[in-house]
């Protein structure tokens, strides 16, 4: 194996290491949040990413970039939570083809409940990851990671 290939297969390893603790964390944050407040990880990061807005809306581009969804899954998501009453769409002022996505008072409501949830199973999923040996190494890294941002 030449140094291309290793730095490659040290990029493979760091992507697979990156991947196992997302789904470790996620798979927290899904058992935390849907048990306690009935919410998946997706629809409480859109929930989040719309109240960290001015205003509290955003575009369905913009929340499908912030939620990591397609346009189409992203609408889909969309019309569930509007469905539940947790957020509303509406027209922009200035360009009448661009629509909104903002948070009602009971997303307001239910995000206010669902944050201390999320926190408190997102720092223990960290620490359980921790003692991790496969995982402890990156865990070490995040605050240089939030440093960098």
């Amino acid at each position: 194996m030449g140094i291309a290939d290793d730095a490659v297969e040290v990029r493979a390893q760091g992507w697979r290491t990156l991947a196992a603790l997302h789904n470790f964390i996620e798979n927290e944050l899904e058992r935390a949040l849907t048990a306690n407040v009935k919410l998946s990880v997706v629809e409480y990061t859109v929930l989040d990413a719309l109240s960290r807005q001015d205003g509290w809306h955003m575009r369905m581009q913009q929340l499908a970039r912030a939620s990591a969804l397609s346009p189409s899954a992203t609408t889909r998501l969309v019309n569930r939570l509007e469905e539940r009453g947790l957020l509303t769409r509406v027209l922009c002022d200035d360009d009448r083809r661009g629509i909104y996505t903002e948070l009602t008072a009971a997303g307001h409501h239910l995000l206010d409940r669902a944050r201390p949830i999320h926190d408190d199973a997102l720092e223990s999923a960290l620490s359980q990851a921790n003692d991790l040996p496969e995982l402890a190494g990156l865990i070490a890294a995040l605050p240089q990671l939030a440093l960098a941002h």
